[in-house]
């Protein structure tokens, strides 16, 4: 029981280093749960602990899925493109860190890139709105990177995280693989994951 507390610890700690909990000055009414207060600047703050749950549960997610394979991890923002890549290459995910997503992907079974997943996962549901729409057509969950003003529609799993800078990104996503593995008891290094991830 202490080191998971100590984990949760290192693991908060490690998402207020990468700057995960400052969001935008606007705010979206379905975020106001995740929202601690606003600075004096304005910028709203991010619960890290509601955050952390968030995690959990979209690691709890993922290990349902049996086949990795069939699980899509998309990205439409630069800043998230590496991270899309780095966790599927330790998940087994299928990655499309391309900055435009194919209409019809999820629903279109006459196009050559039709796919039928069983989780979806998006790093912003407004620019890979897209994505989104077509998993709920298809009743594909999906869980996604939300910050204060994002828009909750069709998401079922929102992680709060910060949009403005560049590790806050890749933070949620190295924790979310670093849970799942343990979840599914493959032995690794915390820092092959972490530094891979992480650091610049």
């Amino acid at each position: 029981m202490a080191a998971q507390i100590k984990r949760k610890e290192e693991d908060i700690l490690k998402m207020l280093t990468c700057k995960v909990h400052l969001g935008t000055r606007n705010q979206n009414f379905g975020m106001r749960r995740s929202i601690d207060r606003r600075s004096q600047d304005g910028t709203h703050i991010i619960n890290l602990e509601h955050t952390y749950n968030k995690i959990k549960l979209a690691a709890r997610m993922f290990v349902a899925v049996q086949n990795p394979g069939e699980v899509i991890v998309v990205s439409a923002r630069p800043y998230g493109q590496r991270a899309v890549v780095k966790f599927s290459q330790y998940t087994g995910a299928l990655s499309t860190s391309s900055s435009r997503w194919t209409p019809g992907t999820l629903t279109n079974q006459n196009t050559q890139r039709f796919l039928e997943p069983r989780l979806l996962i998006v790093t912003d549901p407004r620019s890979d709105r897209q994505a989104v729409v077509e998993a709920s057509y298809v009743n594909i969950p999906c869980i996604a990177l939300c910050d204060s003003d994002s828009p909750l529609q069709y998401v079922d799993c929102a992680i709060p995280v910060s949009y403005t800078h560049l590790r806050a990104h890749e933070t949620p996503e190295h924790l979310v693989c670093r849970l799942l593995l343990e979840k599914k008891k493959k032995s690794f290094h915390d820092t092959d994951i972490g530094l891979n991830m992480v650091q610049k």
